[in-house]
């Protein structure tokens, strides 16, 4: 992904709400599947991590990238913004 890409994406993600909350009970087999299907009807979209720890949040993010295959697009306080491109079957 070049730089220019991503700002672009971030560009796109800017007026865009979260669309999927990680709450108290974490990653959870519901919200795996609900970004999962979130990243496929959108391929970018922004999700709140609501952990008080940095380093939680960081392990939470980590844990949703490598789960969903998707890039890290940014991430500010509690907000990251994945992106996964469509499969070109689709």
């Amino acid at each position: 992904m070049t730089p220019r890409f991503k700002q672009e994406l971030k560009a796109k993600a800017h007026h865009l709400k979260p669309i999927i909350i990680i709450g108290s009970e974490g990653l959870t087999p519901g919200v795996h599947n609900e970004i999962d299907r979130a990243l496929t009807d959108h391929e970018l979209i922004k999700i709140r991590v609501n952990a008080e720890d940095r380093q939680e949040r960081k392990a939470i993010t980590a844990e949703v990238i490598r789960h969903h295959n998707a890039e890290l697009i940014g991430s500010i306080g509690h907000i990251i913004i994945l992106y996964r491109p469509l499969p070109p079957d689709l």
